[in-house]
């Protein structure tokens, strides 16, 4: 009777600690994954914010620069194509090939943006509008912000991708539907200057 009451008392205690192990290592993984979710919501809401600001600066762009709709044109396409569905990806969904479609059509708007920005020195009387001004401040300040969200990002997917990899974790993982997510990677050509002429044969 004694040494059943030991086995059993045995088996709870066993219970209990694989119970309290797999809690913990699941609950690890959530809260990691947690992470990944809330800085991916932080780089939408940059680059969210990058695209309100246009509309503004193209329509006071226009006021002065009648003769360069081809350059509005083409950062009005580009925003469309960025905020079509790329703002709305599930953290879920990113993949090394999700997150490489997203930096190519963000990649597309930055490059046409700094096109219109190059327009914009021929334009004296459009640098000095007030309004202007702080719509380019703003903007510089949100590109600083995806510059610094996607640095957050990319600590966060770093920091989880660990997590995953470490025994006995990695073992667990996937039982858990946990899976590996895509860091941002540095722009095409970013580790060159950009020239003038490059600007407007992109």
């Amino acid at each position: 009777m004694k040494k059943s009451l030991l086995w059993i008392g045995g088996l709870i205690l066993l219970a209990v600690i694989l119970y309290t192990w797999l809690s913990g290592v699941y609950n690890g993984l959530v809260t990691s994954e947690q992470s990944v979710n809330k800085t991916w919501a932080d780089v939408q809401g940059a680059y969210q914010r990058r695209a309100d600001l246009i509309p503004n600066l193209v329509a006071t762009v226009k006021q002065y620069a009648n003769y360069e709709q081809q350059t509005l044109i083409q950062v009005i396409e580009a925003r469309a194509k960025a905020t079509k569905t790329d703002i709305n990806i599930d953290p879920k969904n990113l993949d090394a090939n999700t997150l490489a479609k997203f930096q190519e059509s963000q990649g597309q708007l930055t490059s046409d943006l700094s096109k219109l920005l190059v327009i914009v020195e021929q334009y004296p009387q459009l640098k000095a509008n007030e309004n202007f001004m702080q719509l380019q401040n703003e903007l510089e300040r949100t590109e600083n912000r995806i510059n610094v969200e996607r640095r957050n990002f990319n600590e966060s997917v770093q920091q989880y991708n660990t997590k995953l990899l470490r025994f006995p974790t990695n073992l667990l993982a996937g039982m858990f539907g946990f899976s590996k997510r895509a860091y941002f990677e540095a722009d095409k050509g970013a580790e060159n200057a950009p020239k003038v002429d490059d600007l407007f044969n992109k």
